[in-house]
């Protein structure tokens, strides 16, 4: 099986497009040479002038369609993994909440149980949650909040199967240093849900942290007197920070700065979508507190910010449409940059020869034409 796209502008890994084919042999990305040698009929797809980029990673969500990652069951992840396959979505990380440790532990092994059969491949868990801080719990559940452990974590670790891949932690919380130091090297470290300082978020990206979850959302904001962790963030260079673009969490004129300031190298677009995306208004649960959704707006009964409505090909456009980032941009925050965070940028994120042949091709209005899988067209 091989198929060749034409007629594109194609995203380049460095972050622009220019006009070039795509080719693909067998699940793989393939060079021209190789695609010319390979066995069997060659089948085409005109891009018609679209655009043609890679399939996007979503590393931190948590459902849609009306399931959830704290669902804890292989169903779930098959209606969520078809879900962002149809978005353009092609590898997922979703996320838990806090939670007991029974209901992670069982969250964890429906990832480790889970197989792919159909939708969009699912490469590890997120756990947002329960390492995080009273203060700054947002829409989570304050009653399981607990401090650091590096044993849960690892039996956690165990029960998913090595799936977990990205820890949130509150790096003033009892022991949060001693446990960044020690998961950094099996795990990426985001700071999260945190009333931390400048100078305790500069320490836990010093002790190993990298990245910053949903950054201005349940953290200190940033001021010229204390920059907080946004400004810890931005004097580490090696920090990459999440980002949601729905048009709920961040105003545009606040995305366009994190912009200037961190560059399209170390954002990380993300939408932390729950269980109601795709569906229609109403009352939804997000870790076991109801939810009300209208439009693109997700609160809790107290009004606190619920997660989002929006996957991240709507973000995507969003920042575009509504927010004026650049569209090369925007698809290396969306797919390369997640890639890179997660560690699977050498199978993910770009249009590489030797990487899945996980391809979407968007029209000049940035609506969704085509979705490719491995190869295969939907």
């Amino acid at each position: 099986m091989k198929h060749k796209i034409i007629n594109g502008l194609v995203f380049q890994e460095e972050g622009s497009f220019k006009p070039a084919s795509v080719y693909m042999s067998g699940e793989r990305i393939v060079t021209e040479e190789a695609y010319r040698e390979a066995p069997g009929e060659e089948t085409l797809t005109d891009a018609a002038g679209g655009y043609v980029i890679p399939g996007l990673t979503d590393i931190h969500f948590h459902g849609c369609m009306g399931s959830d990652c704290c669902d804890g069951t292989v169903e779930a992840l098959q209606t969520i993994a078809e879900y962002e396959l149809r978005q353009g979505v092609t590898s997922i990380t979703p996320a838990t909440m806090t939670m007991p440790e029974e209901v992670l532990t069982q969250i964890c092994r429906s990832a480790r149980d889970y197989s792919h059969s159909g939708g969009a491949d699912l490469c590890g868990l997120y756990l947002e949650g329960p390492f995080i801080s009273a203060a700054k719990k947002g829409a989570q559940n304050e009653k399981y909040i607990r401090p650091a452990d590096m044993g849960m974590l690892e039996r956690l670790q165990e029960a998913a199967g090595g799936q977990v891949r990205t820890v949130a932690v509150a790096p003033e919380t009892p022991g949060a240093m001693d446990f960044i130091r020690e998961a950094c090297s099996s795990v990426r470290i985001s700071i999260a849900h945190t009333a931390a300082d400048y100078d305790t978020a500069r320490e836990a990206l010093a002790c190993g942290a990298s990245q910053l979850t949903h950054m201005y959302n349940a953290m200190m904001p940033f001021s010229h007197r204390a920059p907080g962790p946004i400004g810890a963030a931005a004097d580490d260079s090696r920090c990459m920070v999440e980002l949601i673009c729905d048009g709920v969490h961040i105003h545009p004129a606040a995305v366009r700065t994190t912009f200037k300031i961190f560059g399209d190298d170390r954002i990380v677009m993300i939408s932390d979508s729950m269980r109601a995306a795709g569906l229609e208004d109403g009352r939804y649960d997000l870790g076991g507190q109801t939810v009300l959704v209208r439009g693109n707006l997700a609160i809790l009964e107290d009004g606190t910010i619920a997660g989002s409505v929006t996957n991240l090909m709507d973000c995507v456009r969003t920042a575009v449409k509504t927010m004026g980032i650049p569209l090369a941009s925007a698809v290396k925050c969306a797919a390369v940059n997640p890639a890179r965070a997660v560690g699977i940028y050498d199978e993910y994120g770009s249009l590489t020869p030797g990487k899945y042949a996980n391809v979407v091709i968007l029209d000049q209005d940035l609506e969704l034409k085509t979705v490719f899988h491995r190869s295969v067209r939907l």
